[in-house]
Protein backbone atom coordinates (compact mmCIF):
# COMPACT_ATOMS: atom_id res chain seq x y z
CA UNK A 1 0.00 0.00 0.00
CA UNK A 2 2.64 2.16 0.71
CA UNK A 3 4.57 1.97 -2.38
CA UNK A 4 1.36 2.44 -4.24
CA UNK A 5 1.17 5.97 -2.98
CA UNK A 6 5.03 6.39 -3.25
CA UNK A 7 4.04 5.75 -7.12
CA UNK A 8 0.94 7.85 -7.07
CA UNK A 9 3.10 11.12 -5.70
CA UNK A 10 5.78 10.67 -8.02
CA UNK A 11 5.14 12.98 -11.04
CA UNK A 12 5.18 11.08 -14.69
CA UNK A 13 8.02 11.71 -17.17
CA UNK A 14 7.88 14.96 -19.11
CA UNK A 15 7.45 14.91 -22.48
CA UNK A 16 9.98 17.53 -22.78
CA UNK A 17 13.59 17.79 -20.77
CA UNK A 18 14.72 21.26 -21.06
CA UNK A 19 18.00 22.83 -20.70
CA UNK A 20 18.56 26.22 -19.30
CA UNK A 21 21.61 28.17 -19.24
CA UNK A 22 21.24 30.88 -16.95
CA UNK A 23 24.29 33.16 -18.04
CA UNK A 24 25.93 36.20 -16.77
CA UNK A 25 25.72 37.69 -20.12
CA UNK A 26 23.41 36.17 -21.99
CA UNK A 27 20.53 33.27 -20.98
CA UNK A 28 19.52 30.11 -23.70
CA UNK A 29 16.67 27.50 -23.31
CA UNK A 30 17.48 24.33 -25.46
CA UNK A 31 15.13 20.80 -24.97
CA UNK A 32 14.70 17.61 -26.18
CA UNK A 33 10.66 16.49 -27.32
CA UNK A 34 11.05 13.06 -26.14
CA UNK A 35 8.06 12.07 -28.09
CA UNK A 36 10.21 11.95 -31.29
CA UNK A 37 12.80 9.39 -32.27
CA UNK A 38 15.90 9.95 -33.06
CA UNK A 39 15.91 12.48 -30.26
CA UNK A 40 17.22 15.98 -31.17
CA UNK A 41 18.32 18.90 -29.02
CA UNK A 42 16.62 21.99 -30.52
CA UNK A 43 17.18 25.79 -29.31
CA UNK A 44 13.88 27.75 -28.09
CA UNK A 45 13.90 31.73 -30.39
CA UNK A 46 12.84 33.90 -27.31
CA UNK A 47 10.16 36.58 -28.99
CA UNK A 48 12.05 39.52 -26.44
CA UNK A 49 11.66 43.29 -26.73
CA UNK A 50 14.86 44.49 -29.17
CA UNK A 51 13.85 48.36 -28.91
CA UNK A 52 10.56 50.44 -27.52
CA UNK A 53 7.48 48.95 -29.45
CA UNK A 54 9.66 46.23 -31.28
CA UNK A 55 9.62 42.31 -30.60
CA UNK A 56 11.89 40.17 -32.45
CA UNK A 57 13.05 36.25 -31.66
CA UNK A 58 16.28 35.59 -30.75
CA UNK A 59 18.83 32.47 -29.86
CA UNK A 60 19.46 33.76 -26.74
CA UNK A 61 18.26 36.23 -24.48
CA UNK A 62 20.72 38.81 -22.88
CA UNK A 63 20.63 39.02 -19.02
CA UNK A 64 19.96 42.45 -18.78
CA UNK A 65 16.96 43.76 -17.00
CA UNK A 66 15.67 47.31 -17.61
CA UNK A 67 12.99 49.71 -16.29
CA UNK A 68 11.97 52.22 -18.58
CA UNK A 69 10.44 55.33 -18.00
CA UNK A 70 6.84 55.46 -18.53
CA UNK A 71 6.93 57.14 -21.57
CA UNK A 72 8.87 54.62 -23.53
CA UNK A 73 6.22 52.01 -23.30
CA UNK A 74 3.58 52.70 -25.64
CA UNK A 75 0.78 49.77 -26.02
CA UNK A 76 1.71 47.23 -28.70
CA UNK A 77 -1.09 46.40 -31.67
CA UNK A 78 -1.37 42.82 -30.40
CA UNK A 79 -0.38 40.97 -27.22
CA UNK A 80 3.46 39.52 -27.67
CA UNK A 81 4.22 35.74 -27.02
CA UNK A 82 5.45 36.46 -23.71
CA UNK A 83 3.35 38.43 -20.33
CA UNK A 84 2.85 41.59 -20.64
CA UNK A 85 2.53 44.05 -19.49
CA UNK A 86 4.80 44.45 -16.46
CA UNK A 87 7.05 47.57 -16.11
CA UNK A 88 9.91 46.15 -16.96
CA UNK A 89 11.53 44.44 -19.71
CA UNK A 90 14.44 42.35 -20.17
CA UNK A 91 16.72 41.16 -23.10
CA UNK A 92 17.93 43.15 -26.00
CA UNK A 93 16.29 45.82 -25.26
CA UNK A 94 17.45 45.94 -21.99
CA UNK A 95 20.84 45.39 -22.79
CA UNK A 96 21.01 48.15 -25.35
CA UNK A 97 19.78 50.75 -22.67
CA UNK A 98 23.40 51.29 -21.34
CA UNK A 99 23.16 54.83 -21.19
CA UNK A 100 20.29 54.46 -18.72
CA UNK A 101 22.76 52.72 -15.99
CA UNK A 102 20.41 53.99 -13.33
CA UNK A 103 17.74 51.94 -14.65
CA UNK A 104 19.76 48.53 -15.85
CA UNK A 105 20.64 45.60 -14.25
CA UNK A 106 23.49 43.78 -15.25
CA UNK A 107 25.95 40.86 -13.96
CA UNK A 108 22.81 39.56 -11.71
CA UNK A 109 24.30 36.29 -11.86
CA UNK A 110 27.64 37.54 -9.87
CA UNK A 111 25.86 39.33 -7.56
CA UNK A 112 24.34 35.77 -6.79
CA UNK A 113 27.72 34.31 -5.55
CA UNK A 114 29.25 37.18 -3.95
CA UNK A 115 29.54 36.95 -0.72
CA UNK A 116 29.80 40.38 0.85
CA UNK A 117 26.58 41.09 0.31
CA UNK A 118 23.01 40.24 1.55
CA UNK A 119 22.22 38.54 -1.95
CA UNK A 120 18.30 38.63 -1.04
CA UNK A 121 18.45 41.93 -0.44
CA UNK A 122 16.85 45.05 -2.85
CA UNK A 123 20.63 46.43 -4.31
CA UNK A 124 19.51 46.81 -8.05
CA UNK A 125 20.60 48.46 -9.81
CA UNK A 126 23.12 49.88 -7.42
CA UNK A 127 22.28 53.79 -8.22
CA UNK A 128 18.85 53.91 -9.20
CA UNK A 129 17.03 56.57 -10.89
CA UNK A 130 14.29 57.83 -8.64
CA UNK A 131 11.41 56.26 -10.52
CA UNK A 132 13.06 52.92 -10.37
CA UNK A 133 12.35 50.38 -7.81
CA UNK A 134 15.27 48.11 -6.40
CA UNK A 135 15.23 44.40 -6.79
CA UNK A 136 17.37 41.85 -5.65
CA UNK A 137 20.09 39.90 -7.29
CA UNK A 138 17.56 36.77 -7.20
CA UNK A 139 14.34 38.21 -8.62
CA UNK A 140 16.14 39.74 -11.46
CA UNK A 141 17.35 36.06 -11.89
CA UNK A 142 13.93 34.90 -11.48
CA UNK A 143 12.39 37.21 -13.96
CA UNK A 144 14.75 35.95 -16.56
CA UNK A 145 13.41 32.60 -16.06
CA UNK A 146 9.74 33.78 -15.86
CA UNK A 147 10.63 35.34 -19.24
CA UNK A 148 12.14 31.92 -20.51
CA UNK A 149 8.81 30.41 -18.86
CA UNK A 150 6.19 32.55 -20.69
CA UNK A 151 8.13 32.17 -24.03
CA UNK A 152 7.74 28.12 -23.75
CA UNK A 153 4.16 28.03 -22.55
CA UNK A 154 3.06 30.41 -25.11
CA UNK A 155 5.01 28.27 -27.49
CA UNK A 156 3.71 24.67 -26.06
CA UNK A 157 0.48 24.99 -23.81
CA UNK A 158 -0.23 21.63 -23.79
CA UNK A 159 3.11 21.37 -22.13
CA UNK A 160 4.14 23.91 -19.61
CA UNK A 161 7.51 24.66 -18.85
CA UNK A 162 6.25 23.92 -14.76
CA UNK A 163 5.53 20.76 -15.96
CA UNK A 164 8.60 19.72 -17.49
CA UNK A 165 12.12 18.38 -16.55
CA UNK A 166 14.64 21.47 -16.23
CA UNK A 167 18.52 21.08 -16.12
CA UNK A 168 19.34 24.18 -14.97
CA UNK A 169 23.29 24.91 -15.79
CA UNK A 170 25.68 26.64 -12.76
CA UNK A 171 29.11 28.02 -12.76
CA UNK A 172 31.70 25.53 -10.68
CA UNK A 173 32.48 28.55 -8.32
CA UNK A 174 29.26 28.60 -6.89
CA UNK A 175 29.15 28.50 -3.51
CA UNK A 176 26.22 26.49 -1.22
CA UNK A 177 24.57 29.90 -0.86
CA UNK A 178 24.36 30.86 -4.46
CA UNK A 179 23.40 27.52 -5.25
CA UNK A 180 20.43 27.51 -3.24
CA UNK A 181 19.19 31.05 -4.34
CA UNK A 182 19.39 29.74 -7.91
CA UNK A 183 16.73 27.21 -6.72
CA UNK A 184 14.80 29.85 -5.06
CA UNK A 185 14.69 31.71 -7.90
CA UNK A 186 13.74 28.85 -10.05
CA UNK A 187 10.84 28.36 -7.99
CA UNK A 188 9.96 31.99 -7.84
CA UNK A 189 9.14 31.58 -11.59
CA UNK A 190 7.35 28.44 -11.45
CA UNK A 191 9.83 26.19 -11.89
CA UNK A 192 9.98 23.53 -9.40
CA UNK A 193 11.01 20.03 -11.24
CA UNK A 194 14.89 21.90 -11.55
CA UNK A 195 18.55 19.63 -11.50
CA UNK A 196 21.38 21.43 -11.29
CA UNK A 197 24.46 20.82 -13.10
CA UNK A 198 27.77 22.58 -12.91
CA UNK A 199 28.80 24.44 -16.55
CA UNK A 200 32.25 22.04 -16.82
CA UNK A 201 29.67 18.83 -16.51
CA UNK A 202 27.21 20.72 -19.11
CA UNK A 203 30.07 21.56 -21.31
CA UNK A 204 31.14 17.81 -21.35
CA UNK A 205 27.66 16.57 -22.33
CA UNK A 206 27.51 18.92 -24.69
CA UNK A 207 31.03 17.72 -26.29
CA UNK A 208 29.69 13.79 -26.38
CA UNK A 209 26.53 15.26 -28.37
Amino acid sequence: MANDQALELTPPPSRFVVGIDLGTTNSALCYVDTAHSPWRIQVLDIPQFVAAGQIEARPTLPSFHYQPPVNQVAPLPVPPPFDWPRPYVVGQWARDAADSPGRVIASAKSWLCHSGVDRTARLLPWQPADDVSRISPVEASSRYLAHLRSVWNRRFPSHPLEAQDVVLTLPASFDEVARELTVQAAAAAGLARVVLIEEPQAAFYAWIY
